[in-house]
């Protein structure tokens, strides 16, 4: 993020340059300039990271769980494949790191497609 603000600054600063700037920067940057954009004051803070849990079943079939884990997650084939293994194996296995709310909502998918997945603090 900030390194698109930072590539957008080098490339066409030239003093105030409001028409210059914007038909210069405007074909060569992604979404334009940025003039007029808040900056927030202090540094933004980390949110705290969650675990996301996946709990074994002896239910739904492994290429079920794999291909959810793909869908819910966009995970790549061999780490699902991973992730399931492990769970099935170990009885639960880590599937990703975020913050709460995204966790919770992972959960909420997961249980939408008959899967048990759990969250706990990281």
């Amino acid at each position: 993020m900030s390194s698109t603000n930072g590539g957008s600054a080098q490339g066409g600063q030239s003093g105030s340059g409001a028409a210059g700037g914007a038909k210069g920067e405007a074909a060569g940057a992604k979404g334009g300039p940025m003039k007029g954009t808040a900056r927030p004051s202090a540094p933004m803070r980390a949110l705290p990271q969650f675990r996301v849990l996946l709990h074994n079943d002896d239910v739904n079939e492994l290429r079920y769980v794999v291909r959810t884990i793909i869908e819910l997650t966009r995970m790549d084939s061999g780490r699902a494949m991973q992730v399931t293994v492990t769970a099935h194996t170990s009885g639960v296995a880590l599937v990703l790191h975020t913050h709460r709310e995204r966790a919770e909502l992972y959960r909420e998918q997961f249980a939408g497609r008959g899967l048990r997945v759990s969250v706990e603090p990281a």
